[in-house]
């Protein structure tokens, strides 16, 4: 402790005629412990007081470095005694940011040091300048608290779970959005980076692209890219929060291998659209080719339907991608009867597709049409409708190209793009259509999907 002086007023206020010793309480304690911890000294001499508040002042810090942290002991995994450092230090920094006067921020500084002090522990020995060598453990939990207390740190993940509630995105992207973050992570334990945005410049982010191929080897620069894309839209929003200074993975991009005009996913042929409406399949899954071949609507789309989806003659289909909300689609008059079948009797709020119910686990990330896909995918190949190519993983054909069919169709019928990106819910093209034009009539629209014919009449009564 630093000798007494005469005039240290430290730790001391005078209460009437006589010393006594007080320390400030951080404001998150206040409910333990009150706003200040008080001992009389029963002395009004203040070289006396100063003599004696140091034992008391030493007593009321372990209390508060107790308080602050109850739990905390260093045999504990160094992990969680990390966890337990972070999330206390975390608490100090928010109130010394939201001190309201001095004596709050005075507090929130006070504690701090407590809780250096507390992590260092007693000193193991001296260097050669005769200054204090504590335990290295101690003293990098030390340093770092101190660090992310005053603000100065912030843990990477510290405003991921606020972005995240903050996000109006789907479960499965979600999922994508936690997966980059730890990944991020990973790659900050192994290469000693401190998991810190102050500490991801730039450069790191260019490394941290680099090994993105070594720390996953077993996923495509696609699925990569997807991560890296994950982490630039928090990036963004830190730096829309003054968080960060800029987005660091702004422009990041693993190269793509090109592909070639056979190697991207296609529409089915004519030939195969027949194979697939003239297969031994159920009526239900009859049904469902025959709504997305004659909308162009993504899979989970229809399978969502619901009977008041379904009125006046038209589609009122659930908000896809990035689509604002819902989208209306007229009904295709070689889909009436499927609709009336699948309506007639019904309540308002009953499924038009009961077969497939989707999953019931209220935490899972899979879409309601996932079993519906898994289906297709098994009834397509009996009907030998298939196309692979070495080396990739999907195939060429699958349940979307439904909708790249529809999108063929309605162009070889001549109808106007922004007229078919209306209908399927793509963004419509240029600054006329896509920014000023409220969009196309109902009219329009209905020509548009009534252009498109199925390559024979769909088989009844199936």
């Amino acid at each position: 402790m630093p000798p007494p002086s005469k005039a240290d007023k430290r730790y001391l206020e005078l209460h009437g005629n006589l010393y006594r010793v007080v320390v400030n309480v951080p404001l998150a304690l206040h409910s333990k412990l009150g706003r200040k911890l008080r001992q009389p000294l029963n002395t009004d001499s203040l070289r006396e007081a100063n003599a004696l508040k140091w034992n008391i002042v030493a007593d009321f810090k372990a209390m508060i470095s107790s308080a602050l942290d109850p739990n905390f002991n260093l045999n504990q995994s160094y992990a969680a005694v990390r966890k337990r450092v972070t999330e206390t230090a975390l608490e100090l920094a928010k109130e010394r940011a939201m001190a309201r006067d001095h004596e709050h921020y005075n507090s929130a500084v006070a504690a701090i040091g407590i809780g250096v002090e507390s992590l260092l522990g007693k000193p193991v020995g001296e260097d050669i300048d005769g200054r204090p060598v504590y335990e290295p453990k101690r003293e990098s939990l030390a340093m770092e608290f101190a660090a992310l207390a005053s603000g100065s740190r912030t843990p990477i993940e510290h405003h991921h779970q606020k972005y995240l509630d903050a996000s109006f995105v789907k479960a499965r992207t979600m999922a994508d959005d936690k997966r980059a973050l730890e990944l991020l992570l990973e790659w900050c334990g192994a290469e000693g980076v401190p998991p810190h945005l102050q500490a991801i410049s730039k450069k790191e982010a260019v490394r941290f692209c680099d090994a993105l191929p070594q720390l996953r080897p077993g996923l495509t620069a696609v699925t990569l890219n997807k991560y890296i894309s994950r982490l630039s839209v928090y990036w963004s929003w830190l730096e829309g929060r003054h968080e960060v200074e800029d987005n660091v993975w702004k422009g990041r991009r693993l190269r793509e291998p090109q592909q070639t005009t056979d190697q991207r996913e296609r529409p089915f042929s004519d030939d195969e659209v027949k194979r697939l409406l003239q297969g031994d399949a159920s009526q239900a899954m009859h049904d469902l080719m025959r709504i997305a071949a004659l909308t162009g609507a993504r899979l989970d789309a229809i399978v969502c339907l619901r009977v008041e989806d379904c009125q006046d003659g038209l589609f009122r289909f659930k908000p896809q991608k990035k689509e604002p909300g819902p989208r209306t689609v007229p009904i295709h008059s070689a889909l009436t009867e499927i609709i009336a079948r699948r309506t007639v009797g019904k309540e308002r709020d009953a499924d038009i597709f009961p077969e497939w119910p989707g999953v019931t686990k209220s935490n899972s990330l899979r879409e309601r049409s996932f079993k519906t896909s898994n289906e297709f995918t098994a009834y397509r190949r009996s009907v030998g409708v298939e196309d692979t190519r070495e080396g990739k993983r999907r195939g060429l054909v699958n349940f979307h190209s439904f909708r790249r069919w529809f999108i063929t169709k309605a162009e070889q019928a001549g109808q106007p793009e922004n007229v078919i990106a209306t209908v399927v819910g793509h963004k419509r093209p240029g600054m006329t259509f896509g920014v000023y034009s409220g969009g196309p009539l109902l009219e329009q629209a209905r020509r548009c999907v009534e252009a498109v014919k199925l390559p024979e009449p769909p088989i009844q009564g199936r």
